[in-house]
């Protein structure tokens, strides 16, 4: 069974390493690494694959970085050439991104079946270029791997055959699960003079919240409030960094700066997880990220209206606040003001046993349909 592996940005990378090395140790099937090069930094992309012990891509597109149309069209051009030369038994794509939704497409056209990682997660906002991408890409999947119950019933109400969904567990996590020994030894507390538990992490990177003047002003008006309770650790997004100049709020970024706020640049997988796991609080836009707070048992301020990952809210760590600045503020100080956090269980089979049930489900079925 050949299988075509499409990873196009960083999360893409967390997502696929597991499942690639299940998959090389089943004998009986041919893992084709896939590149899109939709997240084009260079130094940042090889650092993952390298800790995430990612091989080389057998194929990069190098597609790079482009408006939402162009950017999806490229990968759509380059990655057709590439069913059409290693015609494969099956694409599988991951997450949300537009190289998932691109290649999924063409996949589908050439009558190539396509799986789905992380299907059936649902903010239902469509103003998310991600939430157009889940939907357009669960529509026409073949195999839809699920993380969360909630998927399920989303995917029951798009008209989606119960056969074709599978409930695995969450790829993310056995990613995390994997490394977090070895993130332990990390140094990076140590090169930004911090103690454990002693500071607050903040990631933003949304376009909803950086390219819009109000929520981005709001949020950084909250964090000159929270600094004052406690130190916050910002890898500082190349987007928001850019949109922090054009909509001339240059000057408060400095005025943070100055003070209690340590704004560095991205980090690698292990230096970040090491920062979630010691940090007394993470705020963050980002969607992977409630759900990794959620198994490491530290308190999540997720700064947007919704989430797609309803179970790190019922069952995890996290709290929806959107971008009022009292909102935020008053969340974070109650979770740094809580020092025994009540661990909760983690949801459902987020094991570290995900990408062993997918290899699975994918070999048995393969061997039924007699290919």
């Amino acid at each position: 069974m050949k299988i075509l592996n499409v990873v196009g940005a960083r999360p893409n990378f967390m997502k696929m390493a597991p499942i690639i090395e299940k998959m090389k140790k089943h004998p009986g099937i041919n893992s084709i690494l896939v590149h899109t090069g939709q997240h084009y930094d260079e130094n940042m992309s090889k650092q993952f694959f390298d800790e995430l012990n990612l091989p080389k891509p057998d194929i990069y597109l190098g597609v790079g970085s482009a408006s939402h149309a162009q950017q999806t069209a490229r990968i759509m051009v380059e990655f057709e050439k590439i069913l059409l030369k290693e015609k494969p038994d099956l694409t599988l794509v991951v997450g949300d991104v537009n190289s998932t939704i691109a290649c999924a497409l063409v996949s589908v056209k050439l009558e190539v079946p396509v799986a789905h990682v992380e299907a059936g997660l649902r903010s239902f906002d469509r103003g998310m270029p991600e939430e157009i991408n889940r939907i357009l890409t669960d529509a026409i999947s073949d195999y839809l791997f699920i993380t969360e119950e909630s998927a399920r019933v989303n995917l029951i109400k798009e008209g989606v055959s119960a056969q074709k969904i599978f409930f695995v567990g969450n790829v993310m996590i056995d990613t995390l699960l994997k490394h977090k020994k070895q993130a332990n030894d990390s140094q990076i507390l140590k090169r930004l003079n911090v103690e454990a538990n002693d500071f607050a992490l903040l990631t933003l990177h949304r376009p909803s919240n950086v390219d819009n003047r109000k929520a981005l002003e709001n949020i950084l008006e909250a964090m000159f409030e929270i600094q004052k309770h406690i130190k916050i650790i910002c890898p500082l997004h190349p987007r928001t960094k850019k949109r922090i100049d054009e909509l001339a709020l240059l000057d408060r970024f400095e005025l943070l700066k100055r003070g209690n706020c340590c704004f560095i640049e991205p980090q690698g997988y292990l230096d970040f997880l090491k920062l979630m796991s010691e940090a007394r609080v993470v705020l963050t836009d980002s969607g992977g990220i409630q759900e990794e707070t959620t198994v490491l048992g530290v308190p999540c301020i997720t700064l947007r209206e919704n989430t797609e990952r309803p179970v790190t809210v019922s069952e995890g760590t996290n709290v929806i606040v959107g971008t009022s600045k009292a909102k935020i503020t008053a969340a974070v100080l109650a979770a740094v003001n809580k020092n025994n956090l009540s661990m909760k269980k983690a949801p459902e089979k987020w094991d570290g046993r995900a990408a062993q049930r997918i290899v699975e489900i994918l070999n048995k079925n393969f061997l039924q349909i007699g290919k």
